[in-house]
């Protein structure tokens, strides 16, 4: 796709998503996800064809005019909107997929520990609410929904929404999970108890059996 078809895929991503959305006019000149998306689209072109400099260059001033700050490395997929952009921050290594959405202050970064990919990988149809964070080299699955304020670290299925500081599931396939202790994906496990226990008991015999054949051992030597 040629800039001109990235700029009316915008354009028609922004009618789709964004109520507040009047005119392909207004859109084209006023929204700064549109700007930073298009901008992005250049400076990675470059990046991936080894240009020094200026795909860097193109990310700062991008961050400069719009607020929103992509790495020219970050790979980005189709009809990817940001709205509201204020404070977004997607790193170097972090892989996004198609019809993505993200709110102002969303943060795709690091957690400073790691080398190599240290930045997420969000699947296809997810939104990020306004200054979620989502930190590290995570994967977001397909149709994840995360709440404002959110901070994610670890990896999260597919049709799930997350909420919370850190990030807990709330909902499965649009369900309540309704606590930690019965959260469906650590549900507890009956057999796996009480062959746990058994395992346990017999241990205990074996212990037991050891220490009293010890100790007739001992009796017959000293008689």
């Amino acid at each position: 796709m040629g800039l001109i078809g990235e700029i009316r895929e915008q354009i028609t991503v922004a009618k789709d998503r964004d109520p507040a959305a009047v005119s392909s006019l207004e859109i084209l000149c006023t929204y700064s996800g549109l700007h930073a998306v298009i901008n992005h689209r250049i400076a990675q072109w470059l990046h991936k064809h080894r240009v020094p400099f200026i795909p860097r260059w193109i990310s700062q001033a991008s961050r400069f005019f719009t607020g929103i700050e992509i790495h020219p490395a970050a790979q980005i997929g189709k009809r990817f909107f940001i709205d509201h952009g204020m404070g977004v921050v997607i790193g170097e290594t972090t892989q996004i997929g198609d019809d993505v959405t993200l709110y102002q202050g969303v943060t795709l970064g690091g957690t400073g520990k790691q080398k190599g990919k240290r930045h997420p990988t969000i699947g296809h149809r997810v939104i990020i609410s306004a200054g979620a964070k989502v930190l590290g080299s995570i994967e977001i699955g397909d149709d994840v929904i995360i709440g404002a304020g959110a901070v994610v670290i670890k990896p999260v299925p597919d049709n799930c929404t997350v909420v919370g500081v850190p990030g807990k599931i709330v909902k499965v396939g649009g369900e309540k999970v309704l606590s930690d202790q019965f959260h469906r994906m650590n549900l507890p496990d009956p057999v796996n108890d009480v062959l746990s226990d058994c395992c346990a008991r017999i241990a205990f015999l074996e212990q037991e059996l050891k220490r009293m054949k010890n100790g007739k051992d001992n009796t017959k030597h000293d008689s």
